[in-house]
């Protein structure tokens, strides 16, 4: 019986595109703050100075970044004393009355054909400079520039790496067609990156963020595609008789894990990209599928029905003994580790309907991070700090952004429509 089971909602989760809603070509997505921080550092983003109008608002990008992360407390503008462009010119006692820790300060200047983009981060307690950087940048980098500036800032007072200059990808339904796009990871910006007719599923990016993987539906039949992001071109990696389905890039890009059942079951396989050698990496009667990697590609962890209800286990990248990962809950599948490899994000159900939880492998414990009963496709940001999945918004499906505590930052929603399969890329080489 658990096996029919696993196997029909696989086959639904090839076709699970097909009752979206509508969409238009030209949506955009918008941004709701959902929950407030508390314990966030207090901080304070003062407009930048613009000579002249910049395409780019260069301090509301950052703030909305740092905003997102959960881990601070932004002093609204309303409650400035005074806005200064240049750290000579801040007056810390102001700062201290407004309780805040830290203070932006910065400038967006004409430069040839481009901008300098400078910045200052101030330590408001012991009136000093903890960070500082100059850009120079034409005008459709501005935005990068800003998510640097964020990321800088956010391991300046965090200790720990920002991930606001990265890309997100998705797949979204406008009309009859089915669109894998790519967008900043705050949603702005989206690009077709694949228009079809036809589901497009489980997006992967390979760790230097110049391919995705993917399943594409073809005649009926699911296929897996790599595809290159600068060039378009694309392949095929499987189209045997079956399920193929559940690309994940092994962490040097030279190998993908998918799950197929071309030998009569889905399991596990791996497969060399430069010569299309398959090794099987799983034997059970259960359906083994949603294969992800290890930090180090020495283990791969998938969701297998082995033990009568979907859990998550973890076997050696070159084959052997499946060993179990969880245990607390009745569902826990689609897990991925972080970038560290000590915890693991997945979908779970400890009884309150299908939520994001972290697991942590040292002590086996499960923190469920999010609300609603309808999560899914779980994707670490590149330092480990934040989650992006899908669920639903009433109607409509949208994007969250939930960080490691548990707080809920952002929502990411098309004005109107359906938008699936996140998978959140690798960090973006520097300017």
């Amino acid at each position: 019986m658990m096996k029919r089971l696993l196997r029909e909602k696989l086959s639904i989760a090839l076709l699970a595109f097909s009752g979206l809603f509508a969409m238009p070509a030209n949506a955009v997505l918008e941004i709701d703050i959902t929950e407030g921080v508390i314990g966030g550092i207090p901080i304070a983003i003062v407009p930048f100075m613009n000579t002249q109008s910049a395409p780019q608002n260069v301090s509301e990008v950052i703030s909305n970044d740092l905003n997102s992360s959960g881990r601070f407390d932004l002093i609204p503008e309303r409650d400035f004393l005074n806005r200064p462009t240049d750290a000579v010119d801040v007056n810390y006692k102001d700062w201290r009355l407004l309780k805040a820790d830290a203070v932006v300060v910065g400038k967006v200047i004409p430069s040839g054909s481009g901008y300098n983009v400078s910045f200052q981060l101030l330590d408001v307690g012991r009136g000093l400079p903890i960070e500082g950087r100059s850009f120079n940048v034409p005008p459709n980098l501005l935005r990068r520039a800003a998510h640097q500036i964020a990321d800088i800032i956010y391991q300046a007072l965090t200790g720990k790496p920002g991930a606001f200059d990265t890309r997100i990808a998705y797949v979204t339904k406008s009309g009859p067609r089915y669109l894998l796009q790519v967008a900043d990871s705050d949603g702005y910006g989206p690009q077709n990156v694949l228009e079809s007719g036809e589901p497009i599923l489980s997006p992967a990016w390979s760790r230097d963020g110049r391919r995705l993987a993917y399943v594409s539906i073809k005649k009926g039949r699911s296929v897996i595609y790599v595809q290159d992001l600068a060039s378009g071109t694309r392949r095929i990696v499987s189209q045997s008789k079956g399920i193929n389905s559940s690309p994940a890039f092994s962490p040097d890009g030279s190998r993908l894990a998918m799950s197929l059942s071309k030998d009569g079951n889905p399991e596990i396989y791996v497969m060399n990209l430069a010569t299309n050698a398959l090794t099987r990496i799983t034997r059970d009667r259960a359906i083994d599928t949603e294969p992800s990697w290890s930090p180090d590609g020495r283990t791969i962890l998938f969701t297998s029905g082995r033990s009568g209800k979907p859990q998550l286990y973890r076997v050696s990248a070159g084959g052997g003994t499946a060993q179990r990962v969880t245990f607390q809950g009745r569902y826990n599948a689609r897990g991925s580790f972080s970038p560290d490899g000590k915890k693991i994000t997945m979908v779970t159900d400890q009884g309150q309907g299908h939520r994001i939880g972290l697991l942590d492998l040292n002590t086996g414990s499960v923190k469920v991070l999010t609300r609603s009963d309808l999560d899914e496709s779980p994707s670490f940001a590149p330092n480990g700090e934040m989650v992006l999945y899908a669920t639903k918004a009433g109607r409509s499906g949208v994007l969250s952004v939930v960080s490691d505590l548990g707080r809920v930052a952002q929502t990411l929603r098309f004005q109107q429509g359906d938008v699936r399969e996140p998978a959140w890329s690798p960090i973006n080489r520097k300017l």
